[in-house]
């Protein structure tokens, strides 16, 4: 079962923001860390086999797909010898426009993840609800084509929690909360795995 925030009205900021932060702070002190080493693991392999991080969401998580894509190539590759390949999904909005034009928005991440990934490439999927139909669909072909999933959701996992390889959820019915979570596991895989790698002496120069 998930939680609610705010369960009622609260007029005053400072109350509100430190029982936010408290919410998802709880949140992300109380994840499956065997969990987070598998996807870790996958991510590494992935990394080895010169294979390709994909990822996907709508509306806002579509912005952190991007982001991920982002970081993963600019900060994680950045003075490692790591060649982390990444793509998103959500980034291309005329190639999107068209599918779901001619074909159905529902097929906006599926009908790319059947033309572009390969067999043991990674597709990281976002979503709060779980329960998007593109996302659901995306799942789907990918595991037709051997790709392994990770997914990061909100409420109770949605379809998605139980389709995916991987799943991290995060059991609260607060689209901003999920978000920030979501965000920050992004941002620590990107961190993470570029630290392990760096090949620099002055390590304590190095901006993360």
């Amino acid at each position: 079962m998930y939680k609610r925030f705010p369960l009622n009205k609260i007029s005053k900021s400072k109350q509100f923001y430190l029982q936010y932060i408290n919410e998802k702070n709880n949140l992300l002190k109380n994840i499956d860390l065997n969990k987070l080493d598998k996807i870790v693991t996958a991510i590494k392999t992935c990394i080895k086999s010169n294979n390709i991080i994909y990822s996907c969401g709508n509306g806002g998580s579509s912005s952190l797909a991007d982001h991920l894509t982002c970081d993963f190539i600019k900060q994680t590759n950045n003075k490692t010898n790591l060649k982390l390949k990444s793509i998103s999904l959500a980034s291309n909005f005329s190639l999107i426009s068209a599918i779901a034009n001619d074909i159905s928005f529902g097929e906006i991440f599926s009908f790319q993840v059947e033309k572009l990934c390969r067999k043991n490439d990674i597709l990281i999927l976002f979503s709060v609800s779980g329960n998007s139909k593109n996302l659901i669909n995306a799942a789907k072909v990918a595991k037709k084509k051997k790709v392994k999933t990770i997914s990061f959701t909100g409420f109770n996992g949605g379809k998605l929690s139980k389709l995916t390889d991987y799943n991290i959820n995060f059991s609260m019915a607060n689209y901003g909360i999920v978000e920030d979570c979501h965000t920050t596991m992004m941002h620590y895989l990107s961190q993470f795995l570029r630290n392990t790698k760096i090949k620099s002496k002055n390590f304590r120069n190095i901006n993360f």
